[in-house]
């Protein structure tokens, strides 16, 4: 129902920076399961100040690109830390940047997902399901009762 990505080398803990993250590991999440559906591999970022990669958007020097392009379609990304830039293109493509404590755990993380998709509990996700459920095609009603032939 929703795809949430962590930053995460060990795909275990939430355990790095998303701007500087060189794996991004992608979960679909419903209530009571989660399936891994993906994990991305990046370049590994330079640290460098800010002020030497302001500007750097579109541009090929852009480290973030490609991982806004695989993360299309997710609700959130979980980190240890994001940039302000960061989280400016995150929400702009629609992703809610969550920053957790270095080593969260993402079995825990990935419960309390599942569990505010069936109970509610975590703003973010009740605004998620809402959208999801608003972008759902209602059945038409001259749909009801019809059999596919053959």
């Amino acid at each position: 129902m929703l795809k949430i990505a962590f930053a995460s080398d060990d795909r275990l803990r939430v355990n790095l920076h998303f701007g500087g993250a060189d794996t991004l590991v992608v979960y679909d999440v419903s209530p009571g399961r989660a399936d891994l559906i993906g994990v991305g591999r990046f370049v590994k970022a330079d640290p460098t100040g800010t002020r030497v990669r302001a500007g750097l958007a579109d541009t090929a020097q852009d480290k973030l690109a490609a991982k806004l392009e695989f993360l299309e379609g997710c609700t959130a990304v979980y980190a240890t830390s994001v940039g302000a830039s960061a989280i400016r293109r995150l929400m702009r493509a629609g992703i809610q940047p969550i920053i957790v404590e270095d080593g969260r755990d993402i079995l825990d993380l990935l419960d309390e997902v599942s569990s505010a998709i069936r109970r509610g509990g975590l703003a973010w996700v009740e605004r998620a399901v809402a959208r999801a459920k608003a972008a759902t095609p209602a059945p038409r009603a001259s749909d009801a009762g019809q059999r596919p032939l053959g």
